[in-house]
């Protein structure tokens, strides 16, 4: 048996050992099923992970049989499988992982004080039981893991003592865990240092960081190890793990692959696969991720800010330091929010195929900004529909304001202000419901005879504050005119779009005087 893993890091490599499947399933709520851990494993497999910690085969009949597939399906990768330091665990992890083409046992146990005093050992027993297991893992395969669970705060004389009795025992990879998230990452580094300058046969071992990210610092301590020595990094994607979870491999993939200059290493994991799997993983495991998360999460590429948007519009260097192409996005994301600037939002129009002149565009702006103050995202649809409501027809008529009281206790009423020609006017009155209120109130101030033909409402995205664009058809002595609207509030839209209608009622009524056909004046003349 050889092991591939040893050469890797002699070439200068960090190794990327997942243990998605093994820490990040015991998150709570996380459990996935066996066909989920095969198809994450291969998505793993195909992305160029080192190692893929599989499971804790002796944890069940399910673990032990996921961890034997994997290791039977897999292609390139290490497969490794957890056990306690005992005999039994050890042989039923071997059992799991021995068909893989590079298999690995990873045997752990507790060296802090407050982990001795769990199974109460001494410390001299406990250091012949590490030479014990640590040995019959290695008469098994040549790929042997330790680790000395909550090693940041196990005291240094009997760490360094540990790590030796484990190295000389054949164990191949030293695994220094933060369990709890306590170490800070100069900590972090000094550490790894010191066990590489200090213990007898360090040289001949890869040396490894499993940290927890409790206080926030899970990825800095990992890179902190990493300056330090260690040339094999325990994470997880999305950072899925125990409590806080963990380093998260996407986090350590770009951050060597952006930080060349001050971390010369490189791992063999294909970056343009990331954001595949950050999102299969947060769907099997249940755990969504969070908007702000770096690298894969919704706004890592999203700039809503106008002075932000107009770098990214000039130059996309100027607020990205990777390519959204490298994690496989598409590209950047502009959100149009309450942040956003008129070249923002001049380049969606473009986008969206609308050239707008610039007085239009200062109408649309306006819009925008009204609608962005009220709704927590705007939507592509939603600036189409602000294009389409857009009257280019003079507005003789404009609502200046409206309250209506509706319920389940008759009559509704609305209270509206009509700014007409320059001059406010304002009337109450009742209605067959909220909208039928707004409308009499509308006409009692505009008196006409036209005849409401089509009334229609149509949601223009998800959620309930959704945008609801209005469409109003009326006809008056064969003058047919249409208006529309889209508000967060269905009424006011309602009441504006009947208001466009009669604004370009009025300039029908203008452009057709006596004898003029009205089906020869088009919608283009009326605005």
């Amino acid at each position: 048996m050889t092991n591939p893993d040893m050469q890797k890091a002699q070439d200068g490599r960090v190794l990327i050992f997942d243990t998605t499947l093994r820490d990040g399933e015991q998150s709570p709520g996380a459990t996935m099923s066996h066909r989920e851990k095969l198809e994450i494993a291969e998505m793993l497999d195909e992305m160029g992970v080192d190692i893929i910690e599989a499971g804790f085969p002796i944890a069940s009949e399910g673990d032990f049989a996921a961890v034997k597939a994997i290791a039977e399906q897999t292609r390139s990768a290490t497969i490794c499988g957890l056990s306690r330091a005992n005999f039994k665990d050890i042989d039923r992890a071997w059992e799991a992982v021995k068909p893989a083409r590079s298999p690995r046992i990873h045997t752990f146990i507790g060296t802090s004080p407050l982990h001795r005093a769990i199974p109460n050992l001494t410390m001299d027993e406990m250091a012949q039981r590490i030479h014990d297991t640590v040995t019959h893992a290695r008469n098994l395969t040549d790929n042997v893991q330790w680790s000395p669970m909550d090693a940041t705060r196990t005291e240094w004389d009997f760490l360094r003592r540990t790590v030796e009795i484990a190295i000389k025992a054949g164990a191949t990879t030293i695994n220094i865990p933060d369990t709890v998230g306590y170490t800070a990452p100069v900590e972090s580094a000094d550490l790894i240092r010191r066990l590489i300058a200090e213990v007898e046969g360090a040289e001949d071992v890869i040396f490894a960081t499993h940290c927890h990210n409790d206080l926030g610092m899970a990825t800095a301590n990992s890179l902190a190890a990493v300056e330090g020595g260690a040339r094999q990094v325990e994470c997880t994607i999305n950072g899925l793990g125990e409590r806080a979870g963990n380093t998260a491999l996407e986090e350590i993939v770009m951050a060597l692959k952006v930080r060349h200059d001050i971390l010369p290493y490189d791992t063999g994991v294909d970056s343009r696969k990331i954001m595949a799997i950050s999102r299969r993983v947060a769907t099997v495991s249940g755990f969504p991720v969070q908007f702000n998360k770096a690298i894969v999460g919704k706004n890592a590429f999203a700039h809503e800010s106008g002075i932000h948007q107009d770098g990214m519009l000039k130059n996309a260097e100027t607020f990205e330091i990777m390519r959204p192409e490298d994690v496989g996005l598409s590209g950047t994301s502009l959100p149009m929010g309450k942040h956003s600037g008129r070249a923002a939002l001049r380049a969606k129009l473009k986008e969206l195929g609308f050239d707008v002149a610039d007085n239009q565009l200062n109408d649309i702006f306006v819009r925008f900004k009204d609608l962005a103050d009220r709704k927590k995202e705007v939507f592509d649809e939603d600036i189409e529909a602000l294009v389409r409501a857009q009257g280019a027809a003079e507005q003789n008529i404009r609502l200046k304001f409206m309250r209506v009281i509706c319920g389940t206790e008759a009559p509704q009423s609305a209270d509206v202000i009509l700014t007409i020609d320059g001059a406010d006017h304002q009337v109450t009155a009742q209605g067959d419901g909220p909208v039928d209120a707004a409308f009499n109130a509308i006409k009692k101030l505009v008196p006409h005879n036209a005849r409401l033909q089509l009334y229609q409402v149509h949601a223009v995205t998800e959620g309930t504050d959704a945008q609801a664009t209005v469409t109003v058809r009326m006809e008056e002595d064969g003058r047919i005119v249409t208006g529309q609207s889209a508000d967060t509030d269905t009424v006011v839209a309602s009441a504006r779009a009947y208001i466009t209608a009669l604004n370009r009622l009025l300039v029908k009524r203008a452009l057709t005087g006596a004898g003029t056909d009205t089906k020869s004046v088009s919608y283009k003349d009326a605005g």
